[in-house]
């Protein structure tokens, strides 16, 4: 067995040696149990010295440390797909780089995956952040879980434990790392989770403010379509117009059978309203019949332009092909 660990790096230079230390203890321990390992680490276009510290890992250890570097900052998403493809284990550990994920939290993460799970998420019980970080995300896993269906504490937690299967099928972008377990479950793989330890950070602050959960429920609601699992275009949509449509139609229908009747016809405000119900009903659905063809066709994956590609005995990316083409 193989066991490869993903991790995204942005401005962490002083996380790094530390991380890399003890990452080695973990995986010390798993070669002598016959496991082979690698670290992939993508610098998402840091602007500090990561990328210099990245490349003394990999000149003291070019065995197994793999390097891939970003020319701009493209977010975690970008450099989880990346690193995904670039991976050669049977099985995939994400973590973070800031030192608040154990690496000796993964025994645990493999011990689960060998209990029949597929994705394994860490979930962060006791969490050693601010409150304004804490009580937004509490909220953001409440909703997520029940509009996805899939019922995990901590959707949003870096570390986890994939199956290659499922680094190989789900396709990330944007800031859809955050519903990595929605998109695995929605595919048909087992979804588990596991309590992690969270420690507070050491170095640096974090990356990410308020502002990321807010935009996490919009991801929510792209989730939902772009997978096409939960919900077809044309069915969302189409279900808001055909209600729409019945409301206006009635009051129509109504003055149709007074005119017919003879009671002769004056416009008045229930009729307008029935008209403005109608015509909206069908620009909605328009909208729905134009996101379902939309939806319909086969994206390629995103590119990125990289200043540094060092994966085993490549340096430069493979030719990339969308994981969704038949």
């Amino acid at each position: 067995m193989k066991l490869s660990v993903v991790i995204p790096v942005y401005n962490e230079e002083e996380s790094l040696p530390e991380l890399y230390e003890r990452l080695n203890e973990v995986t010390t321990a798993l070669a002598a149990l016959d496991w082979q390992y690698e670290y992939v680490f993508v610098d998402d276009g840091s602007t500090d010295r990561s990328i210099i510290v990245l490349r003394e890992l990999r000149q003291k250890d070019p065995d197994h440390v793999n390097v891939i570097s970003f020319r701009r900052n493209y977010g975690k998403s970008a450099a989880l797909e990346t690193g995904f493809r670039a991976v050669d284990g049977d099985i995939v550990i994400t973590m973070d780089a800031d030192l608040q994920d154990d690496p000796r939290e993964i025994p645990g993460l493999i011990a689960k995956l060998d209990s029949g799970a597929d994705l394994v998420s860490g979930w962060k019980k006791t969490r050693h952040d601010p409150i304004s970080k804490t009580v937004p995300s509490k909220l953001f896993n409440k909703v997520t879980s029940l509009m996805s269906g899939i019922k995990l504490h901590d959707f949003n937690c870096g570390l986890k434990a994939y199956r290659r299967e499922v680094v190989d099928t789900i396709t990330l972008y944007g800031e859809l790392h955050r519903f990595i377990p929605v998109l695995a479950g929605w595919e048909g793989f087992e979804v588990d989770e596991v309590e992690v330890q969270h420690a507070r950070r050491k170095y640096g602050k974090s990356k990410y403010g308020a502002r990321r959960f807010l935009n996490g429920f919009f991801d929510l609601v792209t989730v939902m379509f772009v997978t096409r699992r939960a919900l077809n275009p044309l069915h969302f949509f189409g279900r808001i117009a055909f209600v729409l449509f019945l409301v206006g139609m009635i009051p129509l229908i109504v003055f149709f059978i007074r005119w017919i009747s003879g009671s002769g016809l004056h416009i008045r405000p229930v009729m307008l309203m029935g008209f403005v119900f109608v015509i909206v009903s069908l620009q909605i659905a328009s909208i729905g019949l134009l996101a379902e063809m939309i939806s319909s066709r086969t994206a390629k994956d995103s590119t990125y332009a990289f200043k540094e590609y060092h994966v085993r005995d490549l340096t430069e990316p493979p030719p990339t092909k969308s994981r969704n083409a038949s």
